[in-house]
């Protein structure tokens, strides 16, 4: 066979093989265009994307240094030129040509004093003190061109917070609009930083308000009780002085608003052989511990107020004390915690009214325990209880053993306490 033969039946086998690979990655291009939808759920997908993209870097406030990376993400999300968020102060996080910076602070100031998105047209892009289109001011190479400028306002409950302008060449009517939605988003994002940081203020308020709570009247009587050993028992008196600096240590430290089980019962073990000595055989414990629910993260001071309230309004007013019962099972998922006395009990009606907010700062501890447990894991973990006059108290949580939700916010509504 001829070698010109050869050569082309060669080349027309690598031919026919070019375009069976052609056709495979057509073939593969179309279905996986399917795979992604349609157009309109494809921009749906992106606009989407982009907006949680920027979401993270506003819940801070548009004055803080992540709006420079939410300015990239909303640029893209307008599909314009540029894109400036303007703070209260003027401070501009820009993505864009710099020389634009001082235009979106002025258009800015005008959008909110007027509380309505604002247009400019024909703005120069060269910078002040520009010579041609490299002069001195950093023009960046735009050789005098102009643009178009729509500044809406962020208002957040009524009041401008900063603004949103967009840059474009020309902006149309659908830009106006679209930058207006942006900055009402924008609005929406910011509101919900400050609802994170009032939550996070809450919380604090509550955890000082259980210090508050714990101070006055456990140290006074533990420093009597520690004083009524100096002389009789002075090895008492030290071993009390180290529970009641390990109790008050875990109770005012500064740092975390969750603990383990373990070491919430760590500090109830203090507390106890403080209050044991003031006691003595008029208070008795029973403990039932697993092992498994330990590490069980829970609210920080979220099971002594409990073992408190049993001891300073269960069992102080009855005579010849009592016995507290403490558990922490574990129930598959969840660990069952629980503290129970003996005492005097109480009116179901008056622990209703407690939990529902009122009786003023009596109860306070068990009021604050079931507020911040509805807060992190739902309604459905509220404390429950179930008491009667001369019948004892018993308390009631049921917590999820795996982490808590510290982004939860506080509910809308709040349902009846569980009172039985």
């Amino acid at each position: 066979m001829p070698e010109s033969v050869l050569v082309a039946a060669a080349v027309g086998v690598v031919a026919g093989a070019v375009a069976v690979g052609l056709v495979v990655l057509l073939r593969r291009l179309v279905v996986s265009s399917k795979e992604l939808g349609t157009d309109a759920e494809r921009a749906t997908y992106q606009t989407l994307h982009l907006a949680s993209r920027a979401a993270k870097h506003l819940r801070g406030g548009v004055g803080e240094d992540d709006a420079v990376r939410a300015s990239r993400h909303l640029r893209a999300l307008l599909g314009c030129d540029g894109l400036a968020i303007v703070d209260p102060h003027g401070v501009v996080a820009l993505d864009g040509d710099e020389v634009l910076r001082e235009t979106a602070a002025a258009l800015a100031a005008t959008a909110n004093a007027a509380g309505k998105a604002q247009v400019q047209r024909r703005i120069p892009l060269v910078a002040r003190g520009a010579v041609g289109s490299g002069g001195a001011g950093g023009a960046s190479g735009t050789g005098g061109r102009e643009t178009d400028a729509a500044a809406a306002p962020i208002l957040v409950g009524g009041r401008p917070v900063g603004a949103v302008v967009a840059f474009a060449s020309p902006v149309r009517s659908g830009l106006v609009r679209a930058t207006g939605e942006v900055a009402d988003w924008v609005a929406a994002q910011v509101e919900l930083g400050e609802l994170d940081a009032s939550r996070a203020a809450l919380a604090e308020a509550e955890v000082r308000a259980l210090r508050a709570q714990i101070s006055p009247h456990f140290i006074y009587n533990s420093l009597n009780a520690i004083a009524s050993f100096i002389n009789t028992d002075p090895a008492q008196a030290r071993e009390l002085v180290l529970e009641f600096a390990d109790f008050t240590r875990y109770s005012f430290r500064r740092h975390g608003e969750f603990t383990t089980v373990a070491d919430e019962l760590g500090s109830i073990d203090s507390y106890l052989r403080l209050e044991r000595a003031r006691f003595g055989d008029r208070l008795q414990v029973t403990l039932q511990i697993a092992p498994e629910v330990l590490s069980t993260v829970v609210p920080f001071l979220s099971i002594q107020p409990l073992v408190e309230n049993a001891v300073r309004h269960g069992l102080e007013a009855k005579e010849g004390g009592g016995r507290i019962t403490i558990e922490a099972l574990d129930s598959g998922a969840f660990a069952e915690i629980s503290v129970e006395d003996d005492g005097v009990g109480f009116d179901p009606e008056t622990i209703r009214e407690v939990l529902a907010g009122g009786r003023g700062a009596e109860h306070v501890g068990l009021r604050n325990v079931d507020a911040r447990l509805r807060q992190v894991y739902g309604d459905e973990h509220g404390l429950v209880v179930e008491t009667a006059i001369g019948a004892g108290t018993l308390v009631r949580m049921r917590v999820p053993k795996g982490q808590p939700r510290p982004e939860a916010s506080a509910p809308a509504g709040r349902v009846t306490p569980s009172v039985e």
